[in-house]
This record gives C-alpha cells, structure tokens and sequence, in this order.
C-alpha cells in the first residue's frame, strides 16, 4: 500500500468529521442525549486535531510555497479554524440535548464544509504540485504524527501561527488529555460501526 498523499490525507480526516457529525445526527434523532454528547466529543476531539495538524504542517507550506497567494489562503484558513475553536470552545459550557448544543454542532459543521470544500478545491491542488509527490507523502506523515500530539479540544485564545501555536499547543495537550480521561466517547462498537461506514464515504466537494 503506497503512502498518502498529504490531499488524501486532509480529505480522509473530512471525511471522519462528516462521519462522526451524522452519528451524532442518529443520536438526535433517536433522542439519545448520552450518545449525542459521545459522538459530539468525538467530532470535536478530530476538528481540534485536524486544525492545530493544518496549523503547524500544511498552512507553512503554502506560505512558503505559494507565495502571496499562499499567505493569503492560509491566513483565510486560519481565520476559520479560529472561528470554530471559538464555537467548539462555547460547546463545552452547553448542555448536550439542548436547543443551543445543536445549534453550535449545526454551525460549526456547515463553516467547516465550506471550509474543507475550499481546501480540496482550492487550496491542496495548488499546493501538491508545488511541492511534488514525494514532500507531500512526507507532509501527510508530518500531518498524521502532529495530530498525536496535538490537543484535542479547543483553544481559541492560543496563537494559531508556528512558534507560538505549536508550543503553547502542546503544552496544552496533556491537560487535555487527562479531561478526555474523564469523558465519555463513542464505545468501540460504535467506532467500529463508524469506521465501516467510512469506507463508503467520499463527500464531494463544492466550491464555493
């Protein structure tokens, strides 16, 4: 099996947020508030990965790459990702099964389709052939070990532009991680029933 690209990469942790965001759909509808409040830390334990990921791997490489251009769409990306931190960073003051918890998932999920659609669209095919196949295989690698690292809630007030972003990030982490201790995600029933759906899944992007 051949590396991933740094685009398949990115698309295949889209997919997973439109996976997990219809999981907690089923839940709402079934009037499950213990499952919506599962897959709701899911969704937010991936877009906080994801984002911080972007931050320090791939929007450096589209400054660096793609000149004016470059700056310009990364600093439109971050601005996006800072106004969903701010969104995800309110959810966790809400209750689960509430009018205003649905309402915050419903809006962070319909920004950040736009926002996925631009970088598939946009932002990744100007940058892979930039850089060529091999630094993008590197860059999804990259990608994929930042994301381990990286906090998985939100964190609106740290600076989202390398050094600063990647330090204070990860000092945040560990904290994050032993609040994730103490919640309570998806069982692995239910990822294993998520995963395989994931294998159908292939969202297709509209620009826009």
């Amino acid at each position: 099996m051949s590396q991933k690209t740094l685009f398949e990469a990115i698309k295949e942790d889209h997919e997973e947020m439109y996976e997990y965001h219809d999981q907690y759909k089923r839940a709402c509808e079934a009037n499950d508030v213990p499952a919506q409040a599962r897959w709701a830390r899911q969704l937010t334990w991936e877009i906080a990965r994801h984002a911080v990921g972007e931050e320090i791997v791939v929007y450096p490489l589209m400054e660096k790459h793609l000149g004016d251009k470059g700056k310009q769409l990364a600093n439109h990306d971050r601005d996006e990702h800072l106004n969903a931190k701010e969104q995800l960073y309110h959810l966790e003051s809400l209750s689960p099964g509430s009018a205003e918890f649905d309402s915050v998932i419903t809006k962070v999920m319909d920004a950040l389709h736009h926002h996925n659609d631009d970088e598939e669209i946009k932002d990744l095919p100007l940058l892979e052939p930039a850089i060529g196949e091999e630094a993008s295989e590197e860059a999804a690698l990259s990608f994929k070990k930042t994301k381990k690292l990286a906090p998985t809630r939100a964190h609106p007030s740290i600076p989202n532009k390398p050094p600063f972003e990647t330090l204070l990030g990860f000092l945040e982490a560990p904290i994050d991680k032993i609040k994730d201790w103490f919640a309570s995600f998806p069982t692995d029933d239910e990822m294993k029933d998520a995963k395989e759906e994931l294998k159908t899944r292939d969202h297709d992007a509209a620009s826009g």
